[in-house]
């Protein structure tokens, strides 16, 4: 008979124990996983336990208990001899460390067991567990025996040899045999049948979140469905897959993903193979390391072609995050998105800040809670004080949960990770490689990333991580038309409640200038139509007073003669932080031909904003005074008539000098302005950047670079936004957040940085 979960009254039914327990998400993970040991492996409720003490416990960890343990029958058990299994679990939305494994692995190895798995629900690892030392390296194998395999020493030696390739390039393969699927049997470029595949993943998506009990969209639930609509749609219904992409299309409508006349573009025969290849993935559950890295993995080698140039390599993202460092609370934008990397990035660096910030508070309250009183009190006060511990970690958990609309993890994913597209293929791409990557909002959007949308206008962004095309310009013909006008009227209110009047302003941004060129929004526009350079403005636009910015620029906006007034122009809205001047060999695998430079700006404070200004007024004043009679003198000489008017000549030498003397004082005022602004600006040229030329990884000289700037950066406190530490106090079984320190912002040594 069937094994099957059973839960009433917030409690749930553990059958190794014959107890009723509190519904807690662990809990339910085990209580599953045991279904699936007596249901899936053949396991007797006779032949496993549950939360079995284990010996070699260290004083400071509480108890070590396993939380499944199976022997090779119930004979062994009831006799105490070793295990062969144990198993540890852990919450669904709780990511497994390296540290959990090592923890788990020594209980399965004081426990004499062979194998050791841990899982929490989205992914289940097995390890073969080394006897006579404690493993410095896990080795990961296929499998654990069956109950018939359990028996026989011959079996388990099998298993034990059966190392285990990594999870997502088994998933990685299979989104390439579906992409192969489809190129063949409807013969679409590789471009176009990437497409057809997001399309797919976001219905698999869409229904797997959408359905209790993790059931997967599988070809027997596809079937079933189109069956049970059969009797409810009209007779000129379209297609049964066809009307599933309609749902998911109105689902995601308020992240503009899709054409609401958009179609999936294949065979349904096509769709039922991809399905039914997918089916052993559910996606709502898979471990996001796992699908995340896959599906990047996947776009890497699909749009190595004409979309290269949307793709980032990932040796430059990763620095250029580190050295912005974002925080918690933060908001992130990048206004050319691509396929997502920055974003992806910044959401697990500051994700990982705040797994850190929890086990650190974990280990906090073993300490406080496992004493040498704990070691010497009776198992009834062991276990209320483990219930304790218990219910303090799940307070802890609750905060990486992204289902928890007060977790700290779902505010991050949600009010803080913002980007767009003009693409909107890659904004598809970007939506879904978040989604893979565990961050399923609706911060990406597919909008010209010169133009305001949801939640994406100016002054709003603590950081901007962007990589702007290159090289293109933006057509003094081109207007700002009625197509660009947001018109949705409910979406509009919403986001009128969410973001206030700073929204309504926003809005303005298009709204006033319909029939209008799009470079008269930008002053750079006066000065050149380089998308790069409106990309520079634009971002400095989007930051808040104090944000800070990291862009992969040609490195002709910093040597270009014809590129000085923009400097100019940065110069007097930011200060240049850090310059790193990169190999071609970089960008070359992703089809880029000019030699770029990685330019990094914090945004003036509204502090050094007024500084500036004032610095200026006085400096011109200055030189005004210092050139006026000199001037006075050549117009008057120029404006005389009658006898003492000057020939045609002559006036055009006077006019000539003039101008001289206007571009001296140009040039006087600029130096002058930098001396008294003065700070210093960290340049350096990196030979090698972790890739080469082909895509190959090779040394990478920005990894210790990263480490030295964060070094000055701390040392010269270069941030003006404050930052919050956060800790944890436990305080009558209350975790409260408690802010330790806010860093104060100072200028640099000074150092003139070019003329």
């Amino acid at each position: 008979m069937k094994l099957e979960v059973q839960i009433k009254d917030n409690k749930i039914y553990a059958p190794l124990k014959d107890q009723w327990l509190v519904l807690k998400p662990e809990e339910k993970v085990r209580q599953e996983y045991i279904c699936r040991l007596v249901n899936n492996y053949g396991f007797s409720i006779e032949q496993m336990a549950q939360e079995v003490q284990v010996t070699n416990g260290q004083r400071g960890q509480g108890r070590a208990v396993a939380d499944v343990v199976i022997w090779k029958n119930e004979e062994d058990k009831l006799a105490g001899k070793n295990a062969v299994i144990v198993v540890g679990c852990k919450a669904d939305h709780i990511t497994v460390h390296e540290d959990d494994y090592f923890q788990g692995y020594n209980y399965a190895s004081w426990a004499g067991a062979e194998f050791f798995v841990m899982t929490n629900q989205k992914e289940t690892r097995i390890f073969k567990v080394v006897k006579g030392n404690i493993s410095r390296c896990l080795e990961e194998i296929v499998n654990i025996p069956s109950a018939k395999e359990i028996k026989s020493d011959k079996e388990i030696e099998k298993l034990l040899n059966q190392t285990k390739a990594f999870t997502r390039d088994e998933f990685s393969k299979l989104l390439f045999k579906c992409h192969n699927i489809i190129r063949n049997n409807d013969k679409l470029s590789p471009e176009a049948a990437f497409d057809e595949i997001s399309k797919i993943l976001f219905i698999k998506i869409r229904y797997e979140r959408a359905n209790s009990e993790n059931q997967i969209f599988s070809e027997k639930a596809f079937k079933q469905e189109k069956a049970n609509s059969e009797k409810d749609r009209p007779k000129d219904r379209k297609d049964f897959y066809q009307f599933l992409f309609e749902q998911t299309k109105e689902d995601f409508k308020d992240d503009d993903l899709f054409e609401p006349s958009e179609i999936l573009r294949i065979r349904e025969n096509s769709f039922e193979a991809i399905i039914k290849e997918l089916e052993i993935y559910n996606l709502s559950t898979t471990s996001d390391d796992v699908k995340g890295i896959a599906f990047e993995q996947f776009l890497g080698r699909t749009f190595r072609g004409e979309l290269g140039q949307f793709f980032t390599p990932r040796t430059i993202v990763d620095f250029m995050v580190d050295v912005l460092d974002p925080q918690e609370g933060e908001t992130v934008c990048d206004p050319c998105c691509g396929s997502g990397g920055f974003l992806i990035k910044a959401f697990e660096f500051v994700r990982a800040k705040i797994e850190v910030e929890i086990h650190l508070a974990k280990e906090e309250i073993k300490k406080q809670y496992y004493t040498e009183e704990y070691e010497k009190a009776s198992e009834k006060i062991k276990l209320s004080i483990d219930d304790k511990v218990s219910d303090l970690f799940s307070k802890l958990n609750a905060e990486l949960d992204i289902n928890n609309s007060k977790s700290r993890l779902r505010v991050l994913s949600y009010d803080c990770i913002f980007g767009t597209d003009a693409n909107p293929r890659m904004s598809r791409t970007a939506k879904m490689n978040m989604i893979m990557h565990g961050d399923g909002h609706g911060g990406v959007h597919h909008n010209d990333g010169l133009l305001n949308v949801n939640g994406i206008f100016e002054n709003r962004f603590d950081v901007i991580l962007t990589n702007p095309p290159f090289g293109a310009r933006v057509e003094k013909s081109l207007k700002i038309t009625e197509a660009d006008k947001y018109s949705d009227t409910e979406r509009i209110e919403k986001y009128k409640e969410r973001y206030g009047t700073a929204y309504d302003k926003a809005l303005e941004q298009v709204n006033k200038n319909i029939g209008k060129s799009l470079l008269s929004l930008y002053k750079t526009g006066t000065m050149s139509s380089l998308t790069e350079v409106l990309f520079i403005e634009r971002c400095l636009n989007l930051l808040k007073p104090g944000g800070r910015m990291g862009i992969v620029l040609p490195e002709g906006v910093l040597n270009n003669a014809n590129l000085q007034k923009i400097r100019d122009f940065v110069e007097s809205k930011a200060k240049i932080i850090l310059i790193i001047s990169i190999p071609q060999d970089v960008f070359i695998a992703s089809g880029a031909t000019v030699k770029p430079s990685l330019l990094f700006f914090r945004k003036f404070t509204e502090e050094e904003t007024r500084e500036y200004q004032n610095i200026t007024k006085n400096v011109e004043k200055k030189i005004v005074t210092k050139y006026k009679l000199q001037l006075t003198d050549l117009s008057s000489k120029i404006a005389l008539k009658g006898d003492k008017a000057r020939t045609a000549d002559q006036k055009e030498l006077l006019k000539a000098e003039v101008k001289d003397i206007e571009e001296k004082m140009a040039n006087e005022i600029k130096v002058s302005i930098k001396e008294s602004f003065n700070y210093k600006i960290p340049i350096a040229q990196v030979e090698k950047a972790g890739i080469s030329s082909t895509g190959a990884k090779i040394e990478n000289e920005l990894q210790p670079l990263a480490e030295e700037f964060k070094l000055y950066r701390n040392d010269n406190k270069l941030w003006s936004t404050k930052f919050t530490d956060i800790t944890y106090k436990v305080i009558d079984e209350i975790i409260y957040r408690i802010p330790i320190a806010e860093n104060i912002d100072m200028l640099a040594e000074p150092e003139i940085f070019y003329n």
